[in-house]
């Protein structure tokens, strides 16, 4: 097995937490049996868990520094504090349910190096059966917004026009520059995140990968997909405890990218698309939850995270953190 030399390496590694522990297990065996930790530092934030995870961190792996926030800050808070404590030139910011095969830090850090001018990298995604998943996106639009809300880039996913900004058209199979990494697997390096800044707080969990990697590009680097090096992501590993919970941040995370980035005309025009989007799908699946019996779960909880999030735009609720 490849071991990464200290005399090659200055790395350091931030994972954020929030009642996980089997995937932390996992995550971290992966990480320690690439690197040895020579010459690499792994900082594990964890926000408040409940579930025994920061005792286990500390039990079995006291080569990692733990620090234990007394409260859920959320994904771009936690990881700015575990940002502001790293000292490698070269930063990977890695979700606890991820498994890193050997290879791959040195293979992304290799690619980093060689490429001066990017600034924001992002390896493959695979599923558990090997799967190559999604892990990009365009930067959202009124028209890609619309074109998801009516299921436009489900019809025509293969159209890069009406495809929409999850880049369904996209195969994920070759090099290329894109808007947006999604926040499961990132490499930076320290001179471009300096001058880029950390994470958005503002962004409680999701928004802020878009958030970055726009503000990346504003700053005049590259942001990069490289399939060269790939990792399983299990995902939802802290959304799964409250699913409808996490889809409303997910919901608020959006809007306030658009409040951020853009100008009142495109943000209300965004919120429409919001609400045709959700009345549809209570429309549809309360029709698939009548007709197909064996969809009936599937479709009951689809009905149910719409409602929830009509609720949310109408103002009517609000998710505590």
């Amino acid at each position: 097995m490849h071991k990464l030399k200290t005399s090659d390496i200055d790395l350091s590694i931030v994972i954020v937490t929030w009642n996980a522990k089997k995937y932390v297990e996992e995550c971290l065996a992966s990480i320690v049996e690439q690197t040895g930790f020579g010459g690499v530092e792994v900082i594990l934030v964890d926000n408040a868990s409940t579930d025994g995870t920061p005792d286990l961190v500390q039990d079995e792996y006291p080569q990692v520094r733990l620090i234990r926030n007394d409260r859920n800050l959320g994904f771009a808070a936690a990881n700015n504090i575990g940002l502001r404590e790293t000292t490698g030139e070269y930063i990977f910011l890695i979700n606890s349910d991820v498994v890193v095969p050997k290879d791959c830090l040195v293979t992304l850090l290799n690619y980093m190096r060689q490429n001066p001018d990017i600034g924001l990298l992002g390896p493959q995604m695979r599923g558990t059966k090997g799967e190559v998943r999604r892990s990009t996106m365009r930067f959202p639009t009124v028209w890609n917004s619309f074109c998801h809300a009516v299921a436009l880039d489900a019809v025509f996913s293969r159209s890069k026009t009406w495809g929409g900004f999850l880049m369904h058209d996209f195969g994920h199979d070759r090099v290329t520059d894109v808007d947006v990494l999604n926040g499961w697997f990132w490499v930076t390096r320290r001179e471009a995140m300096e001058k880029v800044g950390l994470l958005d707080e503002r962004f409680f969990i999701y928004g802020e990968d878009i958030d970055w990697s726009y503000r990346y590009h504003q700053a005049g680097w590259r942001v990069v997909f490289f399939p060269g090096a790939a990792a399983l992501h299990y995902g939802g590993a802290s959304s799964s405890n409250a699913p409808i919970r996490f889809y409303i941040e997910m919901q608020q995370a959006n809007l306030q990218y658009w409040e951020k980035h853009s100008r009142p005309p495109a943000k209300f025009a965004y919120l429409a698309c919001s609400w045709i989007h959700h009345v549809l799908r209570v429309v549809g699946y309360t029709a698939v939850y009548a007709v197909q019996r064996s969809k009936r779960a599937m479709a009951g909880y689809k009905v149910k995270r719409s409602v929830a999030s009509i609720a949310w735009l109408s103002g009517l609720r609000r998710e505590a953190r």
